[in-house]
């Protein structure tokens, strides 16, 4: 069969795996904190003593993240924080440090400061954050936390640590599974006082819906075409098949 159909099925192949990132985006578009992937392709010629210059294949070359910060979304709880321009919120992993930009903290039953997940968040000491019981936190823009219990006088205000945030080069960072991003080999990155956070907030999702649902609609269109290609070369493999066996 022309090779042609070898050359559209990988088209097609390529066509699919970006769909996937693009409805990965899309399904996360209200997923505080979330950095939209993005995929990239290049063209590679087919090798081989039949090959022609019209027969191109198509690879991923590679996947990177968008790290366009989203928009600021005023909550009011007290445990919700965002990140002001660069930066990320250590926490740990089963596998070691990861960060996040999503904001939505909570306290677990050990009474740690934890994620969505129950991840807990690392301090600059890179230890779990531990939240006295029916206290009142407050959060400076450095990440330093202040407490005051339950039936305490206001003026007695205790400092329990700082949430640690980090900034290294977003080129070294690999997005994990889980969503969570991270260093190569599971290094730690040093605490960076230069990062800001703001207490009452959360960040949204950088993905633009209206953008993703265009570009699902563009896929979808090229998935069609790669098919009549097929199905063209199909017919004519079919037609030629029929003039030899008439002969």
């Amino acid at each position: 069969m022309d090779r042609i159909v070898y050359t559209a099925a990988s088209g097609a192949s390529r066509v699919l795996e970006h769909q996937s990132i693009v409805s990965n985006n899309l399904a996360n578009a209200a997923t505080a904190g979330f950095r939209e992937e993005l995929a990239i392709y290049r063209a590679v010629p087919l090798q081989g003593h039949n090959s022609l210059p019209t027969r191109v294949s198509t690879a991923a070359a590679s996947t990177a993240s968008s790290y366009q910060q989203g928009g600021m979304a005023e909550t009011g709880h007290a445990l919700d924080l965002a990140i002001r321009g660069e930066g990320w919120f250590a926490v740990q992993t089963p596998d070691g440090e990861a960060y996040t930009r999503a904001g939505e903290f909570g306290v677990s039953v050990d009474n740690l400061l934890v994620t969505q997940s129950g991840l807990p968040v690392l301090s600059a000491e890179n230890a779990p954050i531990e939240i006295p019981e029916r206290g009142t936190l407050t959060f400076s823009d450095d990440g330093q936390i202040s407490v005051i219990g339950a039936g305490d006088n206001p003026n007695d205000v205790q400092n329990i640590g700082q949430v640690k945030m980090v900034n290294p080069p977003t080129e070294q960072l690999a997005r994990g599974e889980d969503g969570l991003f991270r260093l190569p080999g599971g290094e730690a990155a040093p605490a960076d006082p230069g990062v800001r956070l703001v207490s009452g907030f959360v960040e949204r999702s950088n993905v633009n819906p209206a953008e993703a649902m265009v570009t699902m609609i563009a896929n979808a269109r090229l998935f069609e075409m790669q098919m009549r290609v097929i199905q063209e070369a199909k017919t004519n493999a079919d037609r030629g098949n029929s003039i030899l066996s008439a002969q």
